[in-house]
């Protein structure tokens, strides 16, 4: 290959990057802008805790059962099309949930998340793999990594930006609304409500506008039964997704790692309200769950696989989970607080080496594989919701704390074994 060839490669590889790296700044952006979301559905809509935790429950469901169909809408649109349809999708989604939120329909508002979330899984379904194959697969963690440092500075910035523009004063705000008679209640309330709209139609005209960027970009196809070839005994001789264990495994594991991931991010102003610290603090604390996450990707990037494998810092990750969760539990306010925003650094590794390593040597199932790893992210849904429920019964550090913990495990065991199951030709 001459030099003028291999640079234009590598400026096409570059550009390709950039672009992936573009689209996970948008996914962490309406992914992180969850957590202080709760803050602002619990008071705009009037409902329980337990209520607004919904939000997290209908954006990541959306997740399960939309990621075979986005698997089957990519077979037909292509990678490209796909990529544009999703921000699309996402357009749609924004406008429902600023109009709704703004009536004050608690319904239509969870419905345009899930919208959100569906133009999301159709985009996660695509682009995860796409990066995953873009080079080997045994520096994939690196590439995924990358992506997680423009996830994660969009979702520094998302709680910081609905923190200023919307939830201003909230901690004020709620104090009045709880002294004031009905009709001043309702209309503090609509008036509140009313600030989030503005910004989710500056959101969703932003998504239409990159969607058609998109579709004319250089950004090139990939066909993934050829660069993600399966090793000997791999899919070139398996017939169905059934055969693949370690896929299975890792959905699991996925599942367990987007929930504490989620636990730890979204749920982290809510843990810290429990120990009685202001609301106009803990809409932040999301931005330092997602700080620590950044430095976690940063170390990661100077670690794999020069140093160290991406099996092996998985490992490193889920251990130092377990021992983060176990702090927090000991622990009390700000200092136990810092413990759950350390799990950002424990968090971070976790996506870019799961998702590498549970979809390799899968070759012409790697679109289905993807799909129904992007089905794990319902644990973002569930285990959340389970740490809402269960602490109007218990001690909510004990029960944070039981959650996380076993997550963390078993994590730790498919670093360890599950990702070699039914896996021939690989150490």
């Amino acid at each position: 290959m001459s030099t003028t060839t291999t640079a234009h490669a590598r400026t096409s590889l570059a550009t390709s990057i950039a672009i992936v790296g573009g689209l996970f700044f948008i996914i962490g952006f309406f992914t992180w802008i969850n957590g202080p979301l709760i803050t602002f559905v619990k008071l705009a809509f009037d409902v329980s805790e337990i209520s607004a935790f919904l939000v997290l429950m209908v954006f990541y469901l959306s997740y399960f059962f939309l990621a075979l169909p986005s698997s089957w809408i990519l077979r037909i649109t292509g990678m490209k099309k796909g990529l544009a349809l999703s921000l699309a999708v996402m357009a749609v989604g924004a406008m429902m949930f600023g109009e709704f939120a703004t009536r004050r329909w608690f319904g239509g508002a969870l419905s345009g998340l899930f919208v959100i979330g569906g133009g999301l899984a159709l985009l996660q379904t695509a682009v995860n793999p796409y990066i995953s194959i873009l080079g080997p697969i045994e520096s994939a963690a690196r590439r995924i990594a990358l992506m997680g440092i423009c996830n994660k500075i969009a979702g520094i910035l998302a709680p910081v930006v609905l923190g200023s523009f919307v939830l201003h004063g909230v901690g004020d705000l709620a104090a009045q609304v709880e002294a004031a008679d009905a009709v001043t209640r309702a209309q503090l309330l609509t008036d509140f409500a009313a600030k989030i709209h503005t910004p989710y139609l500056v959101m969703a005209g932003v998504l239409l506008v990159i969607s058609i960027c998109v579709l004319f970009s250089p950004l090139p196809e990939i066909r993934t039964a050829d660069a993600n070839a399966a090793p000997a005994g791999g899919a070139g001789t398996r017939s169905s997704i059934f055969q693949f264990p370690h896929l299975w495994l890792g959905v699991c594991c996925l599942f367990v790692y987007v929930g504490v991931e989620v636990l730890a991010g979204d749920a982290i102003g809510t843990y810290g309200h429990a120990f009685g610290l202001p609301l106009d603090q803990t809409k932040f604390f999301t931005s330092f769950t997602l700080g620590a996450m950044l430095l976690g990707y940063l170390v990661g990037l100077a670690l794999i696989p020069r140093v160290v494998s991406q099996e092996r810092w998985l490992s490193v990750s889920a251990v130092l989970g377990v021992l983060f969760s176990l702090g927090a539990l000991f622990t009390h306010g700000y200092v136990s607080v810092g413990f759950v925003a350390a799990l950002g650094f424990a968090n971070a590794m976790m996506w870019p080496a799961i998702f590498p390593l549970a979809i390799r040597g899968l070759g012409r199932f790697t679109e289905i594989g993807s799909a129904l790893l992007i089905m794990g992210i319902a644990g973002g849904a569930i285990i959340p919701q389970l740490f809402a429920v269960l602490k109007q019964h218990a001690d909510f550090q004990l029960v944070f704390a039981g959650l996380t913990v076993p997550c963390y495990l078993y994590i730790l065991y498919y670093a360890l074994r599950g990702h070699r199951a039914g896996l021939t030709g690989t150490r």
